[in-house]
């Protein structure tokens, strides 16, 4: 956003527009993808579907860093939402901050629950 005052121009905002639209679809197509996947592994895999069902999909190594990948996604996509938000609509610059670290610090918890869960099983 560039906010014009005769001849000086001063040029405001962080310029993430374009990277983050990028990055919003690419995740959000790869978390799709992912869902499809999954939803085949559900629907192709005999049996009724219960917890050893879900523990057999994801049992196999390569499903585990396919999930991750997918969990590690996710947090990034929510992260340049939430990001946006609290820089769009939070004009207090240290409400801004705590938002934005509180933001990170749940994220980066759930990162470390995924991993936790992913290869517990």
């Amino acid at each position: 956003m560039a906010v014009n005052y005769g001849s000086k121009r001063i040029v405001v905002g962080a310029h993430y527009g374009l990277r983050d639209w990028l990055s919003q679809r690419i995740t959000g197509g790869l978390m799709a993808l992912f869902t499809l996947i999954l939803l085949c592994q559900v629907l192709f895999t005999s049996g009724e579907i219960g917890y050893d069902k879900w523990a057999g999909i994801f049992s196999s190594q390569w499903m585990k860093v396919l999930t991750f990948a997918v969990i590690v996604s996710l947090l990034y996509h929510v992260w340049v939402g939430m990001r946006d938000i609290w820089m769009d609509y939070v004009q207090p610059v240290s409400i801004r901050l705590l938002l934005q670290i509180f933001t990170l610090v749940w994220l980066v918890g759930c990162a470390g629950w995924a991993i936790q869960v992913l290869w517990r099983l």
